[in-house]
C-alpha cells in the first residue's frame, strides 16, 4: 500500500496511452495495425516498468530540508529556502509542493525544478505574513521523475515547523541603518536643520568645510594656532512613549495589514531609534481600560522587553477610553516626555469628544497625535467621475477627506502637533516627526 500511495503516473503516460487506445481503435477498421499496437503495448509497459524500478530500487533517492528565520517579521517580505538534494545516479524532476501555514491561505506555492545527479539545488522564495502570532509549516512534498518520465515517486518529508510572527524587524533594521547614515532619504527621512544649540555640548574639535563660523570657539583657536569648534549632539535621556489604541478604530486593514500592525511596526522602529539616540523608549496600550505600562528605559535588554510586549498585543472591539489614558499618563510618567499617540479619527465629532483629555496631556508633555489617512478614500477621489452614481460617492469621500484635514487644523488650533499619514508611510512620517523635534530641541 505504501508504493502505491507514493507511484504517480505522468502527463506523458496518459498521452502515450491515449495514443495506443486510438491505435487499437484504428486497429478495427485496419487489422494489419493490431500487431503494431500488441508491441507498442508491450513496450509501454516495459518503459514503465523500467521507470519505476528506477525510482523506487532505493529509499533515499532525494532529501529536501526548509530553511527559515527562527522567527518572522510582520508585514515584510522573509525568505524561505529549500535545500533539495539528488542521490540517484541519473538527474530528475521534481516537482516541489511546500505545506504553508494556514494564515497564508497560499494553496500554489508549486515549484518545479531540474536537480543533476549527486548536486544539491536551493528553492528560495518569499512569504508576506500580515498577522502575529504563531504560523505552522506542514510537509514537504516532493514528486520526482526519471529521464523517462512517464511516472512519478512521491517523497514526503516530515518537516512540520512552529514559527513565531513578531512585528517588523526586518523594517526596524532597515530604518536603524538608515538613521545612522548618509542614506537618510532613500526612504523619505528628512535632515532638519538645528534651530539654536539646544543640544549638549560633546567636544571641541578642528574645523572641517561646511561647520557653522556660529560655533568656532576662538579660545581653543588661539591656542592650537588652528580653526577649532564647539561639536553637539542631541540630548540624550528623553522619555519617548508610544501610546497605542488597540480600539476598534485601529482594526480597519489596510493592504491585509491592520492598523494596529501598522502602529506596532512604526513603535517598533521608532522606540529603536530613540535607544539607539540616547533615550528612553516606553509603551502604554489602551482601549476601553488601560492595558500594558512599559516604563521608560535604555538598558541594553529593553527593545527585547518593546519586541515581547507589542508580539502579544490583540485589537479589542469597544471605544477606547482617552480619559483612563489620561489618569494612567499623569500617574505612570512624572517627567516631561514625548507621547506619540497611535490612533485613528475617522470624523471631526470623534476628534472633538477627546480633545479635552489631549490639551490637558500637552500641558505636561509634547504630544504628537498620529492618524490614518484613508488610501481608498484617496483612490476615489483621484478617479474621474463619470455618471451620477460616481459623483455622488466622490461627493462623500470628499466630505470625509476634507473632515480629516480639519482634525489637523483642530489640532494645530490647540497647540497640539498632529500628523495625518498613509498607513504605508506611517514609519517615515512618524520617524521624521521624531527627528523633527530633536533638532528643535523641543523636549
Amino acid at each position: 500500500m505504501q508504493f502505491v500511495r507514493q507511484l504517480y503516473f505522468t502527463s506523458r503516460w496518459y498521452y502515450s496511452l491515449a495514443a495506443l487506445v486510438g491505435l487499437l481503435l484504428l486497429a478495427f477498421f485496419f487489422p494489419a495495425l493490431f500487431g503494431v499496437a500488441r508491441v507498442l503495448c508491450g513496450v509501454l509497459a516495459l518503459l514503465v516498468l523500467l521507470d519505476g524500478v528506477s525510482l523506487f530500487r532505493t529509499n533515499r533517492g532525494v532529501f529536501a530540508r526548509r530553511q527559515l528565520a527562527e522567527k518572522l517579521s510582520n508585514g515584510s517580505d522573509n525568505d524561505i529556502t529549500i535545500s533539495l538534494e539528488n542521490h540517484y545516479s541519473f538527474p530528475i524532476t521534481v516537482e516541489v509542493i511546500d505545506e504553508l501555514p494556514v494564515q497564508l491561505q497560499l494553496r500554489d506555492t508549486v515549484f518545479k525544478v531540474r536537480v543533476p545527479t549527486g548536486e544539491t539545488h536551493l528553492i528560495t522564495y518569499q512569504i508576506r505574513p500580515v498577522k502575529r502570532g504563531v504560523y505552522s509549516f506542514g510537509a514537504i512534498n516532493a514528486f520526482v521523475r526519471s529521464p523517462l518520465g512517464l511516472v512519478r515517486r512521491r517523497y514526503q518529508f516530515a518537516q512540520n515547523q512552529e514559527v513565531p510572527v513578531y512585528p517588523s524587524f526586518i523594517q526596524m533594521r532597515q530604518f536603524e541603518l538608515r538613521a545612522f547614515t548618509s542614506q537618510l532619504a532613500e526612504h523619505g527621512l528628512k535632515k532638519v536643520r538645528r534651530v539654536g544649540h539646544q543640544a549638549e555640548f560633546e567636544q571641541i574639535r578642528p574645523y572641517t568645510p561646511g561647520d557653522d563660523p556660529r560655533v568656532i570657539n576662538w579660545q581653543a583657536t588661539a591656542r592650537r594656532s588652528e580653526l577649532m569648534v564647539n561639536s553637539f549632539q542631541d540630548e540624550k535621556s528623553q522619555p519617548v512613549y508610544c501610546l497605542i489604541d488597540k480600539g476598534r478604530v485601529m482594526k480597519m486593514p489596510f493592504e491585509e495589514l491592520s492598523l494596529l500592525d501598522y502602529a506596532i511596526n512604526a513603535t517598533l522602529v521608532l522606540a529603536n531609534v530613540a535607544l539607539k539616540k540616547q533615550d528612553k523608549a516606553g509603551i502604554i496600550t489602551f482601549a476601553e481600560r488601560v492595558g500594558t505600562v512599559l516604563p521608560a528605559e535604555r538598558k541594553a535588554a529593553h527593545l527585547q522587553k518593546i519586541l515581547d510586549l507589542l508580539y502579544h498585543q490583540k485589537t479589542r472591539f469597544l471605544e477606547s477610553d482617552f480619559e483612563s489614558l489620561y489618569a494612567t499618563v499623569r500617574t505612570k510618567i512624572k517627567h516631561r516626555s514625548l507621547l506619540v499617540l497611535f490612533t485613528n479619527f475617522e470624523t471631526l465629532q470623534a476628534a472633538q469628544r477627546q480633545l479635552p483629555y489631549l490639551k490637558k496631556l500637552a500641558r505636561y508633555h509634547l504630544i504628537l497625535v498620529v492618524f490614518f489617512e484613508n488610501t481608498e478614500l484617496r483612490t476615489l477621489l483621484d478617479a474621474p467621475a463619470r455618471t451620477t452614481e460616481e459623483i455622488y460617492l466622490k461627493a462623500i469621500a470628499e466630505k470625509f477627506d476634507y473632515e480629516k484635514r480639519q482634525i489637523v487644523k483642530e489640532f494645530n488650533r490647540y497647540g497640539l502637533h498632529a500628523l495625518l499619514t498613509a498607513p504605508h508611510s506611517l514609519t517615515v512620517n512618524t520617524l521624521n516627526k521624531y527627528l523633527e523635534f530633536k533638532a528643535r530641541g523641543l523636549l
